[in-house]
């Protein structure tokens, strides 16, 4: 009886943590494989070389943080302020998406076809933001500023290093959230 392959899955969702730990270049095959516990030899039944695993490994992310995202936003019921933050928290908070994206955020600088990759992502962002505030908001230049504002606040806070004058981080974007989002 032959030993089981390694899902291919495993070996996308291995590179993703690597990448989100160390940026492209620590995306290595043979460092996958001993992450893993196998073999390298398996990783070619499914990818031609390691282009092949970061383009899977790119899909991934994508179909993770807009096309998940959006299908389980459109499932919720609730004011758009409650969809906005939810979208929010499955893309841009906790220990899973956000170290990807902005992996991803930093690869995009230095390749044009990942920067090519981001762009799509964030229009789609952005157009969910769009649809939420202009629920409530009829002017369009309005609706492009506040999204783009909700959009900068979501990613640049992970940035700042700045202290709020005895808010918490959370108080302060709860109150951006409001001025964004408020009616």
């Amino acid at each position: 009886m032959g030993a089981a392959r390694t899902p291919r899955g495993r070996w996308v969702q291995e590179g993703l943590r690597v990448l989100a730990e160390g940026g492209p270049d620590a995306v290595r095959v043979e460092a996958l494989a001993k992450r893993l516990g196998v073999t390298k030899g398996g990783f070619y039944g499914y990818f031609a070389d390691r282009d092949a695993l970061l383009e899977a490994m790119l899909d991934a992310w994508e179909r993770e943080c807009t096309d998940e995202v959006i299908e389980r936003v459109g499932r919720e019921e609730g004011d758009v302020m409650a969809r906005a933050r939810l979208a929010g928290a499955l893309t841009f908070s906790g220990d899973r998406l956000l170290p990807i994206d902005l992996a991803v955020r930093d690869w995009a600088r230095r390749d044009e076809a990942v920067a090519a990759r981001l762009r799509r992502v964030d229009d789609r962002r952005m157009a969910l933001l769009r649809e939420a505030i202009g629920s409530f908001c009829d002017d369009p230049a309005e609706v492009e500023a506040r999204s783009l504002i909700a959009f900068c606040v979501a990613i640049g806070h992970h940035f700042l290093a700045a202290g709020h004058e005895g808010r918490s981080r959370a108080e302060v974007l709860d109150r951006a959230a409001a001025l964004v989002f408020g009616r």
